[in-house]
């Protein structure tokens, strides 16, 4: 297994896993190959991007992505993407990317770190083990249009 940043070149890569990883369980998101390679070449190409492949036998197996922005009290990280090829899961990817990442952005000064995920479900309890915990200050709030 080995953690590296990751590449440009593998945006098309990065898009099927996430096609894949995202239309199965929690989240049963109906995504399109090509729209999660748009989404993912828009993450890579932002300014204050940072993310992790793994790499398996040659094989890319799941990625991290996220960005940074400064705030009044410091640089915080977003997590965007944490994804697992299916073929790939329960095999410790996503926990390895999770903590090469954590230790990256606090080595690079970061002052905090948030995500989105789901409420229910084996999520919360796995972001719960890196010192994710739920913010009672703030709403994730949205509307259609």
């Amino acid at each position: 297994m080995i953690i590296k940043p990751c590449s440009a070149e593998h945006i098309e890569v990065y898009g099927k896993i996430y096609a894949a990883a995202f239309s199965g369980p929690p989240w049963y998101d109906p995504w399109k190959e090509e729209d999660a390679v748009i989404h993912v070449r828009e993450l890579i190409e932002s300014a204050q991007f940072y993310g992790l492949e793994c790499e398996i036998d040659g094989q890319i197996a799941g990625f991290i992505m996220g960005t940074s922005s400064l705030f009044h009290s410091g640089r915080s990280f977003e997590f965007s993407d944490l994804c697992v090829d299916p073929a790939y899961q329960h095999m410790g990817i996503g926990t390895r990317l999770m903590e090469q990442c954590l230790a990256d952005i606090r080595s690079q000064g970061m002052t905090d770190a948030h995500l989105i995920t789901a409420r229910e479900g084996a999520l919360p309890s796995f972001y719960a083990r890196f010192g994710f915990s739920r913010q009672d200050r703030v709403s994730l709030m949205g509307m259609d249009l």
